[in-house]
């Protein structure tokens, strides 16, 4: 599981990786960001990062997500969070869709909890990540997303580049998700949202922050759903006790079934196996900050995988805690 490629480089490497022509998704400083030189490149502010030196966090250096040349027709675009919906309006015919989203803003939140909904959101891959920022600067700076094409920088609208495949090629998306649901109580609630405060505990209803209390549930580990096999996680943001309100980090949805997670012996080991399990070489890959910090993977390696520390992963849908890869395969 060695052999790790470069992925994190000082500004002047980056620069002249764009100038070079490369289709790159970057992750970094805004102060870098801002600085590149225009090109065929998207970015986000993140300082977080698994590398080939393990996991660091870093202000001085920018991380670089560089697609194969096989790569074409490049459009980079802006969504507000009135026009989200159009996103798959733009996909390519044979193409791949990645997606940079500020965390904490209404296009997140909408993002999350209408996306499943909309026309032809699945047609195509669609992948990316929630940007952040340093954690000792939440609530100061605001999280941003910047076109590399025009140097224009937002914090409150996603940024799309759709790109397109030669057609013996297609994109994949996949995760990796350690979580699965633990042998307690089912859980539901009665809406969609990031804020809870009214749940249903195998089908008695209940207030979710008391439920949380009484129960000394982790709040380290997921609320896991069981999506047709596929184990989708939620995690938690905060129980305000006075309020009596749970505020999570990705929204929980009606008629879903969601258990607490079991708990994970050694994360650095269990992922690993699951690396070697899948053989994965992806061409992206990103990772969840709340991974990164309640398995302290600060200095330490997940196998040969290098990407950002993000603040949400998306594949189609927003999800937590998860790591989300993408390769390239043959027709």
């Amino acid at each position: 599981m060695e052999n790790t490629m470069k992925s994190l480089f000082n500004f002047d490497e980056v620069s002249a990786l764009i100038r070079s022509g490369k289709v790159l998704v970057l992750a970094g400083d805004e102060a870098l960001l801002k600085k590149l030189p225009h090109g065929q490149w998207i970015g986000g502010t993140i300082p977080y990062f698994m590398s080939e030196r393990g996991g660091l966090l870093t202000h001085d250096e920018i991380q670089v997500t560089q697609f194969p040349d096989i790569i074409s027709d490049i459009n980079i675009r802006f969504y507000s969070e009135n026009d989200l919906e159009k996103i798959p309006q733009n996909y390519s015919s044979n193409g791949v869709n990645f997606c940079l989203i500020p965390a904490q803003t209404g296009v997140h939140r909408k993002y999350a909890e209408e996306c499943s909904t909309w026309t032809g959101i699945f047609d195509r891959p669609l992948l990316g990540w929630i940007t952040g920022v340093d954690l000792k600067d939440l609530g100061k700076i605001t999280p941003k997303v910047i076109n590399g094409k025009t140097g224009e920088v937002q914090d409150n609208q996603a940024l799309v580049m759709h790109m397109q495949l030669p057609e013996n090629k297609y994109g994949k998306i996949n995760i990796i998700n350690l979580f699965k649901q633990g042998s307690g109580d089912t859980i539901t609630f009665p809406d969609a949202g990031f804020l809870v405060q009214d749940c249903f505990i195998n089908g008695v209803k209940r207030n979710f922050s008391e439920y949380l209390k009484e129960k000394a549930i982790n709040t380290q580990l997921p609320l896991v759903a069981d999506y047709m096999g596929t184990m989708v996680n939620v995690s938690f943001q905060a129980v305000d006790e006075a309020k009596k309100t749970v505020a999570l980090y990705a929204p929980v949805f009606p008629m879903i079934e969601y258990k607490v997670a079991s708990p994970i012996g050694n994360y650095e080991k269990e992922f690993e196996a699951e690396l070697v399990k899948h053989k994965i070489s992806p061409v992206f890959s990103c990772n969840c900050i709340l991974n990164y910090l309640y398995a302290g993977l600060e200095g330490k390696k997940t196998g040969n995988i290098v990407g950002p520390i993000t603040f949400g992963e998306i594949a189609y849908m927003l999800l937590n805690q998860t790591m989300v890869y993408l390769t390239f395969e043959n027709k």
